[in-house]
């Protein structure tokens, strides 16, 4: 009986684990090297480079200053926004 109860209590703790490293591996991991990446592609933005904000506004990357950037949206016609709120133009495929 206690037998049982101990091998029962064993397999409870190897499912709990097994959870914690799927969750890990297919939740945590990938997201965290996501937002790596997006934050290594942020700080190589230099004038010149042709991004996309967050609401889908193609511009082009006039200048960059600590978490700012100013950005042409249209000749002439320049915008200041969050570093954090560009991505690079997503291409067809």
């Amino acid at each position: 009986m206690l037998l049982l109860d101990i091998s029962m209590g064993l397999k409870t703790g190897i499912m709990i684990v097994a959870m914690i490293a799927v969750f890990y591996l297919f939740l945590i991991r990938p997201q965290s090297k996501k937002a790596k990446e997006e934050q290594k592609y942020r700080e190589s933005l230099k004038k010149g480079d042709r991004v996309m904000t967050a609401g889908g506004i193609h511009a082009t990357v006039v200048s960059v200053s600590g978490n700012q950037a100013m950005i042409e949206i249209a000749p002439n016609k320049n915008i200041k926004v969050q570093l954090a709120t560009l991505n690079p133009i997503p291409t067809a495929k």
